[in-house]
């Protein structure tokens, strides 16, 4: 993706400018949601007519003639002079269709527009989600296939713990993820419209349209809720939709924020290891002043989107707990920043961690010496159960054991020698008998690891590529 044209005098948001995609920063445009806007009060005044109320084809097709070219500057005119947004596209989108001006926003609040809208753009934005996690779940659970067995230096506290392999580790990560498409796609299978409530959520204005009808109010409800392609709308409302629905959702971004950071983090300590290394550009430049450095930046940048996705979660929270009655405007503002911004982030977050799952780089020999330095403290075992096999006594050679452990220690920490605990071992006349070479083969310490890569990649992410099979593709370039 480049990056955006900007203006040079102004601050500019960087996660339209910078990081996220350009469909992503479209979805949440001015002109997407005036003109959804403007599709809202179409269905609207179809079920209207079908219902019975006096409103023409000919004024409908008016309506449909004009739902994409918005005068910006006739709508900012009026908004200045009447100090409200929904008013002020009314008289816009009227003079464009005058024959029609008297039954556009017919029996609406202004969150007929405003809350169907942000909900069918929450609609759009979860399954833009969904198709990028899935993508990422995708190279990620190819990654862990080409390395099912590469055993690797398992790391408990940060500290050397029994081995595990680069594949398992991967799928860890690939867990996560999947998780957060789970809930990413139970909000969708559950996401309900506002449809027709009314001013406070009792329907009244409707119900004087209809003279009291209450059956025909109820059919107008589902004929607007089925032509918007939602499976149902809001048992009840207030003015607006319960903001508890907005928080669900941005407790599912901060989930994938949560498992990005994790990700994200593993991956800057394995460059510091050496171990694995995100993809490096040929021309890219990871320092100013140090020529040899290859600084894991996209890693970073994930950590630090996360980081901000994740503080949003507390926001919608919080908005949530403060709405009083059928409604106050003090989620106006907060919900015009936050909804977009957690999604444009945590699109901008996949499309990183899809790039980086595409080209991780792994230097089997590196990790081959990281492990070979731990793994004769965690053979041990495998070492004393050989030597009581060849008749030794357990007890004694235990103690034997820990004592040569102590010694090869003592020389890595203090005088910075190698780990020589082996050649210790096969000195001593006590474990004369062993195979001390054949009991470190790395193969014999990481149990199930491979297995459990071919496993989970068959249970739980298969489904996930069929699923996604059909999708359309997403731009996934990484900018500057």
């Amino acid at each position: 993706m480049a990056i955006h044209a900007m203006s040079h005098d102004r601050y500019e948001n960087p996660l339209t400018s910078r990081y996220a995609s350009r469909e992503m920063s479209s979805l949440w445009s001015e002109q997407r949601k005036f003109s959804t806007w403007r599709q809202l009060w179409v269905v609207l005044a179809e079920a209207e007519r079908e219902l019975g109320l006096p409103i023409t084809e000919q004024q409908i097709a008016e309506l449909k003639a004009h739902t994409n070219d918005i005068d910006f500057a006739a709508a900012e005119s009026y908004e200045r002079k009447l100090r409200h947004d929904v008013m002020a596209h009314v008289h816009a989108y009227g003079d464009l269709c005058p024959s029609a001006r008297p039954i556009i926003h017919l029996g609406a609040t202004s969150c007929y527009v405003t809350d169907n809208t942000d909900l069918i753009l929450i609609r759009e934005a979860l399954e833009m989600t969904a198709q990028r996690l899935a993508a990422v779940i995708d190279a990620l659970a190819t990654f862990a296939a080409n390395h099912r067995s590469l055993a690797c230096l398992g790391l408990t506290h940060l500290q050397p713990a029994q081995p595990t392999t680069v594949g398992k580790r991967a799928c860890l990560w690939t867990y996560d993820l999947a998780l957060d498409l789970a809930e990413v796609e139970y909000r969708l299978a559950t996401l309900a419209a506002r449809s027709v409530k009314g001013t406070t959520g009792t329907q009244a204005s409707f119900l004087a349209l209809f003279d009291g009808d209450h059956a025909k109010v109820r059919e107008l409800e589902r004929r607007v809720i089925q032509k918007l392609g939602f499976a149902s709308s809001f048992a009840v409302t207030g003015q607006t939709y319960t903001r508890k629905a907005d928080s669900q959702v941005i407790d599912v971004l901060s989930g994938i924020g949560q498992s990005a950071h994790k990700m994200g983090t593993d991956l800057r300590l394995l460059a510091s290891r050496k171990e694995i290394e995100e993809p490096l550009e040929d021309d890219q430049i990871g320092s100013s002043a140090m020529a040899y450095k290859r600084n894991p930046m996209r890693s970073e940048r994930v950590c630090a989107l996360a980081r901000y996705v994740i503080s949003l979660q507390s926001s919608a929270a919080h908005t949530a707990a403060v709405q009083w009655m059928e409604r106050t405007l003090d989620d106006s503002a907060n919900r015009r920043l936050v909804i977009p911004q957690a999604f444009l982030a945590t699109d901008a977050i996949l499309i990183l961690l899809q790039n980086v799952a595409s080209g991780l780089v792994v230097y089997p020999q590196v990790i081959a010496k990281n492990l070979a330095e731990e793994l004769p403290f965690m053979a041990s075992e495998n070492l004393l159960m050989a030597a009581v096999a060849a008749g030794g006594d357990r007890q004694e050679l235990h103690e034997r054991i820990r004592r040569h452990s102590q010694d090869a220690a003592r020389a890595v920490k203090q005088e910075g020698k190698p780990n020589d605990l082996l050649e210790r071992l096969r000195k001593d006349p006590a474990f004369a008998k062993v195979n001390v070479t054949a009991a470190m083969e790395p193969s014999q310490f990481v149990g199930r690891a491979p297995e459990q890569v071919d496993e989970f990649i068959a249970e739980v992410v298969e489904p996930i590529r069929r699923r996604f099979a059909r999708s359309g593709r997403l731009s996934a370039e990484v900018s500057v």
